[in-house]
């Protein structure tokens, strides 16, 4: 992660579903670092509550926008805004989510199924294609798709079907992306911040919030020639 500051100053990072908990903590380790940070929630006044809470009112370096992901014509109507805006989207984190149910298959509703589809998948789908041109142009870009072990065809399971499917096909469209991608400097990953005490994880989990972030945060900062189309927990590459 060793960049030139003023690189980083330059550099914008859009946050999905960052409103609280493992989002809130990413965008202050972006800003931190010293990037610009996009902060999206799924409503105006929730984004501005967590950017007052996050900076207070004088860092203009943070903004505030509502962002339904599982809206496409919302997504690129965003991206829109944010080129305008910035001129530019050289990080793009998707780790808007909706928590998992513990039931079985034949319990899943096809409510349930479509709005962690919408979210998990569809949504990190069309916020891809929107910005990629930008970063295309730019000849750097980095995107980090927030997934989960349970996502994993390695170790799948019977549980949280729902949520399961969505993170896979998030964690196929994580590869695809990549290959597309291949031989540029944008780098593609899906992250797993493990288990994580946050309102979905709950108050057991063994990892912190921030632990969790941090990890992200490492995928979005990638050097040059950093690794690609890799689903990374604890920093180290993990099998599909």
């Amino acid at each position: 992660m060793d960049v030139e500051p003023e690189l980083l100053h330059q550099r914008v990072a859009v946050v999905t579903g960052a409103a609280g908990a493992i989002g809130l903590e990413i965008c202050g380790m972006l800003l931190k670092a010293g990037m610009q940070v996009v902060l999206t929630a799924r409503s105006q006044a929730r984004a501005e509550e967590a950017v007052t809470a996050l900076a207070g009112q004088d860092d203009q370096r943070i903004i505030a926008r509502a962002l339904e992901v599982t809206d496409a014509e919302a997504v690129v109507a965003f991206a829109r805004g944010v080129e305008q805006t910035h001129g530019r989207i050289d990080v793009l984190i998707n780790n808007a989510g909706v928590p998992p149910r513990g039931h079985g298959l034949s319990d899943m509703s096809d409510d349930e199924l479509d709005l962690a589809m919408r979210t998990h998948f569809l949504g990190p789908l069309h916020l891809i294609r929107a910005v990629l041109p930008l970063m295309r142009a730019q000849g750097y870009g980095r995107i980090v798709n927030v997934s989960s072990s349970l996502g994993q065809l390695s170790q799948m399971g019977a549980r949280w079907p729902a949520y399961r499917l969505s993170k896979a096909a998030l964690n196929a469209l994580t590869a695809v992306v990549a290959a597309e991608v291949a031989g540029s400097d944008i780098l593609v990953n899906a992250v797993c911040p493990g288990w994580c005490r946050t309102p979905l994880g709950g108050p057991e989990a063994p990892r912190s919030a921030a632990q969790g972030a941090a990890d992200i945060v490492w995928a979005a900062m990638l050097p040059d020639g950093g690794p690609s189309g890799h689903f990374f927990r604890d920093r180290q590459i993990q099998p599909w």
